[in-house]
């Protein structure tokens, strides 16, 4: 549908000659092929290919002589729910806690935080790796033409060889419609199927057993005695079972035999006990419930399924056909020399979205965690756990979704919330002695809302505010009322009674402050010289509760109820502090004009004020605009600087709402040749934070992708910035299926880096201001049809 380019009124005409929901922008635009492409097995995780069907995941290697399957699923958690998690002595020792930071006695302070405030580790638990199948094939010939794939619009994984002039192949998916994750291995020769399946030695405690000749099964606990005291953790089984097309099958009782078969096709199903009990019946009912389903009407189902989400977005952000020839290992390490590869950024682009959906689905049982379903057994294994960690990390990992049109892909992490929310109000209560809710740094499935159990890092006591703003941008993306009644404003209200209640008046200053709390994980050199974390107002804490507080009075107008409570919190709200410029000219990231006692630290809390929040912009808060960019290039320019998977994904973002396409572009680059394996798996680099080595970590591959989002598309200042942050590498291009807030999805073309034409669908009949370049546009969307603009459209004033 277009629109007269004079007037921006709809016609008929128009409307009749053209397909529903998108104009001539979303015509033109296109998608680059959505395929990862290597010409060898996998010899490391790493190297793996990411499954999962929101729950279910598996990381698939394509070995020949035997394929490996490492399995998981999101529930299988060691730990256990405890009420021994808060300090018994926090609440009498609060009141001096404060009086010592207000005095600038910050040591002592945080000695008295060590001992009293602290959360106690009480069986917290980690999410773990569950077990590795393998399927061990007859045949020793060499192999030739070897491809293994993974198909991002199919989320498909495929291995092709072949050996002694038979083709073989091997498809893998994990089905979100069936509940199973399937493999299936066929030959085009017929009865050279052969070989034998068994579970690799455990991980876990458990034993497999094969009641049936074409069954397996394994019996397992989650248990470990890093995190927790090795006696605690879900129950888990896993039911593999064979069906093969000719030939034969057999057991010997912990491995399965087929012999001369046509192909053969595993079904895999897996249950544990987290808050159901029923783990033998529901594995066996879902097997069952696959009987007389065919390995292809199995895929269909699944594709049709992925492809209802996935499809909803393409992109194309320019080509480069001699490198697109390449394996993706390769056209990585091209672009880590410096090839430009504008595909691959794009590739990058919808992996991100492909993990998403992977690993979250209106369905799975919990959000994603630090490694999403995936788990390579090193988070796990040491000191930070394979949790949810509240100070970003989950937060990144949910910035894609709405931006990215993956909106129910949030509905496991709003569950999460509400939980969070009744869980945290014993620790509110306990701790604080405050009514509402509070949860700090990182969280579990047990319900841990307390305090973490170490100085720096543990006192967040905002995180629970910055995960909850993901149901808040939810309703900025949607409008939609009855969620922001029903299941939005009970979790802002009961916030906002806790920090009104919460904060204290910082004596010196006036101002409400929260604390003592952190800017985690930095700390700062006190004015006696002593490094310290511990404070009375950090920034990051005020810009959280600023959010809270503006975001609540907003709803409880937009839903016209409890108006005495709306003015206490607009009181509140005013008397918070300034976001305030230092002594280098850089954004404040404590109270205090402190020195950072480690200057390339790779946390910048501070910093959430330009993004994800949108308390300081160019065109609104020049000044400190400024002073974010300060506080960014005095870090990244330490020789000390912890580069890292998600602070490199934080600076393509911070870059972009600077509107500074080239620099994002840069750290878009950085992230991909310093901070993303071969795979494109993204990994927090050995020797930051404790890690001994690279660890996958599931952030940088989501908030990259909303960094180029970001640079793109952007909604967040109530007008809609087309082209925002476009940088020279990326001339030409297309984008079809982004989301802004206020329930519109965009699409762009632009060629010689201009736009060419964009094209706006809106849930709802609403006017807009739509921003490109310097000049903007006021139009009206009438609900379900696409409006288009062109450049000349847009007026400077």
């Amino acid at each position: 549908m277009t629109t007269s380019r004079r007037n921006f009124v709809l016609g008929s005409a128009a409307i009749a000659a053209c397909p529903p929901r998108f104009g001539k922008a979303a015509i033109a635009a296109k998608s680059v092929p959505s395929e990862f492409w290597y010409s060898k097995p996998a010899t490391r995780w790493m190297e793996a290919l990411p499954l999962g069907n929101g729950r279910i995941g598996a990381m698939i290697y394509g070995e020949l002589d035997a394929e490996r399957i490492d399995l998981t699923e999101s529930t299988v958690w060691s730990g256990a729910p405890s009420n021994a998690n808060v300090s018994p002595s926090g609440l009498e020792n609060l009141a001096a806690i404060r009086a010592l930071e207000f005095a600038g006695r910050y040591g002592e302070a945080a000695r008295l935080c060590q001992e009293h405030l602290l959360g106690r580790a009480e069986s917290f638990g980690t999410h773990l790796p569950m077990a590795t199948l393998q399927v061990a094939l007859e045949g020793q010939a060499a192999v030739e033409n070897y491809r293994r794939s993974l198909n991002l619009s199919d989320a498909i994984a495929d291995v092709q060889y072949v050996q002694d002039r038979r083709m073989f192949r091997r498809e893998f998916f994990s089905s979100n419609p069936a509940d199973v994750l399937v493999a299936h291995l066929t030959c085009d020769r017929p009865k050279s199927m052969s070989g034998v399946i068994s579970f690799a030695p455990l991980i876990l405690p458990g034993a497999v057993s094969s009641p049936v000749s074409n069954t397996l099964v394994l019996k397992g606990r989650a248990l470990e005695h890093l995190h927790s005291n090795g006696q605690q953790g879900v129950s888990f089984e896993t039911r593999v079972r064979l069906l093969a097309d000719g030939g034969q099958i057999a057991t010997d009782g912990s491995v399965l035999h087929f012999k001369n078969a046509d192909s053969i096709t595993l079904l895999i199903a897996i249950a544990t006990n987290y808050r159901r009990a029923d783990v033998s019946t529901r594995c066996e009912k879902t097997l069952d419930d696959c009987r007389g389903m065919t390995f292809k009407r199995l895929r269909a189902a699944h594709i049709a399924d992925h492809r209802a989400l996935f499809n909803r977005v393409t992109i194309d952000l320019g080509t480069n056909p001699r490198a697109e020839m390449k394996p993706t290992d390769q056209r990585r390490k091209a672009v880590q020399a410096g090839e430009v590869d504008p595909g691959l950024s794009a590739l990058f682009f919808q992996y991100g979205r492909y993990l998403t959906i992977a690993g979250s689905r209106h369905t799975s049982p919990l959000p994603l965690a630090l490694q999403g379903i995936w788990n390579d057994g090193l988070a796990s294994s040491m000191g930070w756990t394979d949790d949810f960690h509240l100070d970003i990390n989950t937060q990144q990992n949910y910035w894609l979704a709405e931006v990215g049109n993956l909106s129910e892909c949030q509905t496991p992490l709003f569950d999460f919330v509400d939980n969070l929310r009744v869980a945290g109000r014993t620790t509110a209560r306990e701790l604080y002695g405050m009514p509402g809710w509070v949860c700090h740094v990182v969280t579990n499935p047990w319900g841990f809302t307390a305090p973490g159990w170490g100085l720096g890092w543990g006192l967040f006591v905002t995180a629970g505010l910055w995960i909850s703003l993901q149901l808040w941008e939810h309703y900025r993306f949607s409008l939609d009322k009855d969620f922001l009644r029903q299941r939005l404003y009970p979790i802002l209200k009961e916030a906002a009674e806790f920090f009104l209640a919460y904060m204290v008046v910082h004596p010196r200053h006036g101002w409400l402050v929260t604390g003592p709390s952190v800017s985690p994980e930095n700390s700062f050199i006190a004015p006696d010289g002593e490094h310290c974390s511990e404070s009375m107002g950090p920034t990051c804490d005020r810009v959280l509760v600023f959010s809270l507080l503006t975001n609540y009075l907003e709803a409880s107008i937009v839903l016209d109820i409890d108006h005495e409570f709306q003015a206490k919190v607009k009181t509140v709200r005013d008397s918070l502090p300034p976001l305030q410029i230092g002594k280098h000219g850089q954004l404040q990231e404590w109270l205090e004009d402190f020195d950072e006692a480690q200057p390339g630290h790779r946390h910048t809390s501070h910093l959430i004020a330009l993004y994800p929040e949108h308390q300081i912009s160019i065109s609104a808060t020049p000044a400190l605009a400024k002073a974010a960019r300060v506080t960014i290039e005095r870090r990244i320019t330490q020789p000390d600087w912890e580069d890292s998977e998600w602070s490199r994904a934080n600076l393509i973002n911070y870059y972009a709402r600077l509107l500074n396409g080239n620099a994002a572009h840069q750290q878009l680059l950085g992230l991909i040749a310093h901070a993303t394996e071969d795979s494109l798996l993204t990994y927090s680099r050995g020797g930051v934070a404790g890690a001994t080595s690279n660890i996958f970590s599931l952030d940088g591959n989501t908030a990259g992708a909303a960094g180029i989002a970001e640079m793109l598309l952007q909604s967040h200042a109530g007008e809609i910035h087309l082209l925002p942050a476009l940088p020279a590498t990326w001339p030409s291009g297309s984008i079809r299926g982004l989301r802004a807030r206020g329930g519109i999805e965009v699409a762009i073309v632009w060629a010689k880096g201009k736009m060419i034409t964009a094209s706006l669908t809106s849930t709802r009949n609403q006017n807009c201001l739509v921003r490109y370049g310097s000049g903007t546009a006021s139009i009206k969307l009438p609900r379900g049809y696409s409006m288009d603009l062109y450049p000349d459209q847009f007026r400077t004033h």
